[in-house]
This record gives C-alpha cells, sequence and structure tokens, in this order.
C-alpha cells in the first residue's frame, strides 16, 4: 500500500490544529490577524496545486516524453482544486479584514473594486480554471487506468464507456491537448485576475500592469518546488519502484532554476520600472516593502531566499539529483515565498505596525493548510497507485 494510515492521521490533526488556531484567532481582538494568515495560505498552496497541473498541461503540451513519471505526480494536485474553491467561498466571511478599501473613497474605481462583482468575478474565473484542470485529469487518468484491472468505484467512473482501444487513445489524446491549451489560458488570465482583486487592491491608489504576469510565474515556480518535494518524498520512500531517476530531477531541477532566474527577472523589472518612473503612488509602494522598518529586512530575506540561494545552490548538476537536498532546497524557498505573499499582503492589512505581524498562530494556520494540501494529494495517490508506478512506455 503506497500511503500509510499513520499519515492521515498526522494530516488530519495539522488540519484540526489549523483550524482551532484559525477559530480562535477569530475570537481576539484582532481577528484580522487571523483573516491575513487565511488569506496568505488560500493564494499560497492554491498556487501551488495550480503551479503543479500547469507542469502536466505543459508537457503534455510539447509531448516531453521524458517527464511522465513526473508529470503523474503533477497531476495529483489537482486534487486540491475542491478545496481551494471551498476556501474561496469561505473568504467572503471575512471580508471587513480583508479588504481594507471598503467603505473609503475609491476615486473612479468603484466600479471594479466592489465586492458583489470581485467575488462574481473571481468565483467564476476558479470554476472555468478549475473545471479545465479537472476535465484534464479526467482525460489523463482514462489514459493511465488498466480497464482490466480497475475494480473500485471511483476508477470506475473513470473509465465509463472507455473501451482503450487505440482509436479511443488518440482521440482523448486530443482532448488533452485542446484541454491543455485552455488551462493554460485560463491559468493566466484568472490568476493575473486574482492578484489584482485580493493582492493589488489592498492598495487601491498603486497599480502595475506587470503584476498579473509576477503571479502567475510566481505561482509556477513555487507549483515546481511543490512537485519536486513531493517527487522525492516518492523516490526516497519507493526506490525504483517510483520510476523517478536522477535524470527525472535533473530535468525538473534545470526548470525550477530557470523560473528561478525568471522570477527574479519579473522582480527586478518591475522594482526598476516603478523607481525610474517616480510616480508618487507607486513609489510609495516600493519604499514601504523595501526601505521601511519593519519590513526592510523581510524584503532582504525574501530576495536572499527565493532568488540567490537556489541560483547558487542550483548551478551544481550533481545537487539537481540528490532528494534530500532538493526537499530541503524547495522547502527552503517555498517558505520565503509564503514570506513574499506576507510582505505585499500585511504593510496594507498593518499599516501601523511597529513589528513583524506575525507570530505562532501564523504557523499553526499554515500547518492546517499544509495539511489539507498533504492529505488531497496523498488521498489521491492512494486511490491511484499506479501513477506512481507508471513504465516509462506509458505515454500520454
Amino acid at each position: 500500500m503506497l500511503i500509510k494510515k499513520p499519515l492521515f492521521i498526522i494530516f488530519a490533526l495539522l488540519i484540526v490544529i489549523g483550524l482551532a488556531t484559525f477559530l480562535y484567532g477569530l475570537q481576539t481582538p484582532h481577528p484580522e490577524r487571523a483573516w491575513q494568515a487565511y488569506l496568505i495560505n488560500f493564494l499560497f498552496w492554491s498556487a501551488i496545486a495550480q503551479g503543479g497541473l500547469l507542469f502536466s498541461a505543459v508537457m503534455h503540451l510539447t509531448k516531453a516524453r521524458w517527464s511522465q513519471p513526473v508529470q503523474n505526480l503533477a497531476e495529483s494536485f489537482a486534487a486540491f482544486f475542491p478545496i481551494s474553491f471551498g476556501l474561496f467561498l469561505l473568504m467572503f466571511l471575512g471580508k471587513d479584514y480583508i479588504f481594507p478599501w471598503l467603505h473609503h473613497d475609491l476615486h473612479g474605481k468603484e466600479a471594479w473594486l466592489n465586492l458583489p462583482f470581485l467575488f462574481t468575478r473571481n468565483l467564476i474565473g476558479l470554476l472555468v480554471l478549475y473545471g479545465l484542470g479537472l476535465a484534464y485529469l479526467y482525460n489523463a487518468m482514462r489514459l493511465k487506468l488498466d480497464p482490466g484491472s480497475s475494480s473500485r468505484k471511483i476508477q470506475s467512473f473513470f473509465l465509463r464507456g472507455w473501451k482503450g482501444s487505440q482509436q479511443d487513445r488518440q482521440k482523448c489524446r486530443t482532448r488533452m491537448s485542446r484541454l491543455s491549451v485552455l488551462y493554460i489560458l485560463a491559468y493566466a488570465v484568472v490568476l493575473t485576475v486574482i492578484s489584482f482583486d485580493l493582492v493589488m487592491s489592498m492598495e487601491p491608489n498603486w497599480y502595475s500592469t506587470l503584476f498579473g504576469p509576477y503571479s502567475f510565474i510566481k505561482a509556477f515556480y513555487i507549483g515546481l518546488g511543490g512537485l519536486i518535494v513531493l517527487a522525492a518524498v516518492i523516490r526516497l520512500a519507493q526506490g525504483e519502484q517510483s520510476m523517478i531517476t536522477g535524470s527525472h530531477f535533473h530535468d525538473v531541477g534545470k526548470l525550477f532554476f530557470a523560473f528561478c532566474l525568471l522570477w527574479g527577472d519579473f522582480f527586478y523589472v518591475q522594482l526598476m520600472v516603478i523607481w525610474y518612473g517616480n510616480i508618487s503612488e507607486e513609489t510609495s509602494y516600493v519604499i514601504t516593502r523595501t526601505v521601511m522598518l519593519p519590513w526592510k529586512p523581510l524584503a532582504w530575506a525574501v530576495f536572499l531566499v527565493v532568488f540567490i540561494l537556489p541560483f547558487l545552490v542550483l548551478l551544481s548538476q550533481k545537487i539537481k539529483t540528490k532528494p534530500i537536498i532538493m526537499i530541503i532546497l524547495c522547502s527552503v524557498v517555498g517558505i520565503g515565498m509564503w514570506f513574499e505573499h506576507l510582505l505585499l499582503i500585511a504593510p496594507a492589512l498593518s499599516p501601523d505596525a511597529a513589528n513583524l505581524p506575525l507570530g505562532y498562530s501564523d504557523g499553526l494556520i499554515s500547518l492546517g493548510f499544509l495539511g489539507l494540501m498533504a492529505l488531497a494529494v496523498t488521498y489521491f495517490l492512494r486511490l491511484f497507485p499506479e501513477l506512481v508506478q507508471v513504465k516509462e512506455k506509458e505515454v500520454s
């Protein structure tokens, strides 16, 4: 059995701890701190799931035959989509704490920044994105499951009316290619809108046309990091049965390195354009987060951890093939990216903070979200052990 039952107990315990901490935080004199942690974790873990599935879509569309074992693991992140959608709906309960622009003069932006329109467009966007992702997953699973050995009801659902003939398989691949294109387009559009509405709108006087691309590049970056961690854990637990080799880690590691550079490039370009433009509405946003205390040390720490550290480490070809080192590196980058979300959001929610608005409750709530992600992915892999035992020749 691929996933041991004690793991489910551990993940469930993390969820209970995170939920209890969040509910306790709502009863304190500062419930906005609990909702701040909720928003950051929603954006962070949803981005990992969205970026993880994007890897599979891109690999299928480019016919990257080498990536099949890792591609299978990437598809397991789609199990978090329904949870992410439910978490978005719950966010409406914290609207008074998440959106500081409520009940303020928005200087003509009221047509865009109003709650009914904001939640409606984000709701529709996530429905489209997750619907396309799950449709892609449905067709991908049809190619992987064996009709003769799939007896469980959930597996039978994917194989209903499926004969597995060569003609049927070709039609399925064609549908996957079309869905890949649609998912990639929806990914870019929806994550752009969400970044505008849930992050950039925190300070409605500030805007950046590059913020959308920066956000979906960032999501793919941390999605790759999450995928590498999952692949490394499977490799360490299953050995050769996982069909994940050092060359797979090397290839995905190079892609992770490439998006480290791309994230750094977007970070630099956005900063320089604002700096040289010298428009007060734009520079105040940057100055607050990079020059003023208590945010300045955090900004430098994020830059060092998310860009400098992986850049220097991943220059080594050998390191990319070491699962344990990659787990540590990708986890550190993920933590750094969590703090990057904090850096973008917290100054707007806590403008007068003398110290970082950060405490043990933020960590415990984050552990709850980690439990949700881990439970969703491991349960999916438990239902479909074929995803970690696929043979190289079984290419979709």
